[in-house]
Formats: C-alpha cells, sequence, structure tokens
C-alpha cells in the first residue's frame, strides 16, 4: 500500500453559546480553524487526519499542500517510525499527516485504531470540559450547568489577572463545591513570584492542580514552584515530544503532564509520552486545541489504550456549532466512547468539509 493523493484542507467551524465568546489572557474567540488532512492509496482507501491551525498568521495551505505531497507520495503509511525519522515539518503538519497515515492502517486491517494501540484498557472516556475566563457570577452559573450536564471536571482559562483568577476559582466553589474538581491554566501568563503567590492563594480551593502558570522554560523554574506551594503543577507548553518529557521527569517539575498530537508531532509521540508516563508513575492528560471530530477521535483511541490516561481529558468539542464528520462524537454525562469503526472510526462528510471550507487567509 502506498500513498497516491495527498491535499490538505483549511476550514473554519464556530461555537456556541455557553463556551463562545471563549476568552484567554491572549485573545477571545468564537471560531475553531483547523487543517483537515486527506490522504489517498493506491488501493483506494481514504485515510483523514486533523491538525491545528487556531490563532496562526500567516497560514498558507498551498506550502503545505506542496510539501506534504512532495513527502509522503509514494510512502508506505505503515513505515510510521521512518516517517517520523525523515520528518521535516513543524508539529502540526507533521500530527495531519501521521494522523491519516493511523487512519489507513486501521482501515487496512479493518480495526479500529485502539486495537492496534494495545487494545481497550477502558470503555468510556472522562472529558474535562474547558471554558473561557469568567467573572465570578458567570463561572458559578458556568460550573452548574456542568454538572448538570455530568462533568466532573472543570479547566478554566486564567492569566489575565491573579485576582481575576482567584475570584473566579471562588465563584466555581461558592456554586457547586467539590461536585467539580478544577484546573486552572494561566497560559504562561505569570512571572515565577506571582504564579508563586496566586498558587498558595488557591491552595484553600484545591485545584487538582495548576497548569502551565510560567514560561516553559527552565524546568528549574517550575520545579522550584512546585516546591512553594501545595497546589499541583502540570506543564502543557513545556511537553512536545518524548524527549521533552524525560527531560520533566528528570526535573521533578511536574505532577501532571499535558501532551497534544498537533505539538507532539502526531498520535505514535503521544502514545510513547504515556509509556514514559506509566513507567514514571505520573498521570497524562490529553490536552485539546479546541478540536474538530478527528482529532477529538484520535484523543479517544489513545486514552482509550494507553493506560497513563487514566484522568478526565480536556475538551471543548461540547461548544461546536457544527463537524466535519456525518455526526457529531455523542457526549454523555461528560464522556465519550472510543469508535468502533476501523482507523479513526469517524465518518468524514466530504460536503460539509467543502461547506466550512476557507480561504488561504495568508
Amino acid at each position: 500500500m502506498r500513498i497516491n493523493e495527498c491535499q490538505v484542507l483549511l476550514v473554519e467551524i464556530s461555537q456556541t453559546k455557553p463556551l463562545a465568546p471563549y476568552r484567554s489572557h491572549i485573545r477571545t474567540s468564537d471560531w475553531t480553524t483547523k487543517a483537515i488532512v486527506r490522504l489517498k492509496t493506491d488501493n483506494g482507501l481514504i485515510g483523514w487526519g486533523e491538525h491545528n491551525q487556531n490563532f496562526l498568521s500567516p497560514i498558507d495551505i498551498e506550502k503545505q499542500n506542496r510539501d506534504a505531497q512532495e513527502f509522503t507520495i509514494g510512502r508506505d503509511p505503515y513505515d510510521l517510525e521512518k516517517y517520523h525519522l525523515d520528518n521535516p515539518f513543524e508539529p502540526r503538519l507533521r500530527c495531519g499527516i501521521e494522523m491519516a497515515m493511523w487512519d489507513l492502517i486501521g482501515k487496512d486491517n479493518a480495526q479500529p485504531l485502539y486495537k492496534l494501540l494495545g487494545g481497550k484498557v477502558r470503555e468510556c472516556i472522562e472529558l474535562a470540559a474547558c471554558m473561557g475566563i469568567q467573572s465570578y457570577e458567570r463561572a458559578g452559573d458556568m460550573a452548574r450547568w456542568y454538572v448538570e450536564q455530568g462533568y466532573t471536571t472543570l479547566k478554566t482559562k486564567g492569566g489575565a489577572n491573579a485576582d481575576e483568577d482567584f475570584e473566579m476559582a471562588r465563584g466555581v466553589r461558592d456554586a457547586v463545591g467539590d461536585k467539580l474538581k478544577l484546573r486552572i491554566d494561566p497560559n504562561r501568563a505569570y512571572s515565577n513570584a506571582e504564579a508563586a503567590d496566586l498558587a498558595i492563594r488557591l491552595e484553600p480551593y484545591e485545584l487538582e492542580y495548576f497548569e502551565q502558570p510560567i514560561m516553559a522554560e527552565p524546568l528549574s523554574d517550575a520545579k522550584w514552584l512546585r516546591d512553594q506551594t501545595t497546589t499541583p503543577i502540570a506543564l502543557n507548553e513545556s511537553v512536545e515530544g518524548p524527549e521533552s518529557v524525560i527531560k520533566i521527569l528528570q526535573a521533578d517539575a511536574a505532577e501532571f503532564i499535558l501532551p497534544d498530537t498537533h505539538t507532539a508531532g502526531g498520535i505514535l509521540p503521544c502514545v510513547k509520552i504515556g509509556h514514559l508516563a506509566e513507567a514514571a508513575e505520573i498521570p497524562v492528560i490529553m490536552h485539546c486545541g479546541h478540536d474538530l471530530g478527528l482529532k477529538t477521535a484520535a484523543m479517544l483511541h489513545i486514552c482509550s489504550a494507553v493506560p497513563a490516561y487514566n484522568m478526565p481529558n480536556d475538551c471543548t468539542y461540547y461548544g461546536l456549532s457544527d463537524d466535519i464528520l456525518e455526526g457529531m462524537i455523542p457526549i454523555t454525562n461528560g464522556t465519550m466512547k472510543v469508535p468502533e469503526l476501523p482507523g479513526l472510526g469517524v465518518v468524514v462528510d466530504e460536503e460539509k468539509l467543502e461547506r466550512y471550507e476557507t480561504n488561504n487567509p495568508s
């Protein structure tokens, strides 16, 4: 089996309330922009992948197409390790192509992806509902809504103002008590001293973790922060491929690690990260980037098959107005089931793909 066609398309889909408008300390948005990879093989199979393009400017989809076609056409999709060894691309494009290769392998074997990754260790994947920065009152209202929907875990953005983050945590706790485990993600917004002060102030609110409040490097700063507070520290922007996780473990820099396919470079690196974490007895949580159904499905397969992904995983899928799939992946009481069809297990609706395709913004 050889790849004989490759296409990269840019799509944009709006987000709806209560997720939108989604505010971080960097920007406020009500849409998600993704690149969709379509690979076809000489035996007629089609594989699909997805990678993040959110908030990246300029985005040259034509260049991505040229580069992807030059590199992938003629390759055997089974040669995943060689693909990663040879790969010249930044992690996002590498991820989208690799995901489509996994989809082809599953379809070629008539097996869902999780079976190729070692088989299912959990039936349902718990989700951590992600929301943007909110006021005290709005955070309470949203928290009550999440509890009604069956979620057990809430992750908020943060970082615009430490007092605002504190009030948001207070709003959640005052509204629903301990019915939601709470995570706050300031996306590297704070200095070491600011992060330590806020982490100490948040100790009575018993966060599940405080995600990447400081810069990604040096890791010694994250270790210093851990030593200042009982609030657990998680790292996301510090996490790239498996080699970055080894450095985090060596530095004792985090209690939780959050990889993402688009920063690690694909499914295989996230599986390897999970195996490292399992050996080190440290939990890993899949991060999301306002994902559509293909990338969400990839997350479900990884988390179903890799033991270390044993906590609720980030999700904004509940806030999409639509998807490029024939049907939305169901969410039931804050959980999703891993798809059972071959490959990624989901079916792309090519009419929807055409409807949501957007012009190259570069």
